[in-house]
């Protein structure tokens, strides 16, 4: 063999040489990457389920039920009565 024909060989061994090192690295990176989606969804799940119930818990709050009951207690409030009620009317200037 000559020499330039050894010297092709030897540079093709080292591509080939890094070419396999170049993608066990990728499917490194790739795992890692994909190890940060879990986690991320994982998260987001979490938060999904948070946010469901963060607002049943507001939708328990503002019931119309709850707003009058504690207008009661915390504020003495009650319904008026009949002759409690005044009604005014208002007219409009043309």
């Amino acid at each position: 063999m000559n020499v330039s024909r050894l010297t092709g060989l030897a540079i093709l061994g080292f591509l080939v040489i890094a070419s396999a090192v170049s993608v066990a690295y990728v499917k490194y990176l790739t795992r890692a990457e994909f190890v940060h989606l879990q986690e991320a969804r994982a998260e987001r799940d979490a938060l999904d389920l948070e946010w469901g119930r963060l607002r049943l818990e507001e939708a328990s709050l503002t019931a119309h039920s709850r707003l009058e009951e504690r207008a009661r207690q915390a504020l003495g409030m009650h319904l008026p009565q009949a002759a409690e009620v005044r009604v005014l009317e208002v007219h409009a200037h043309d």
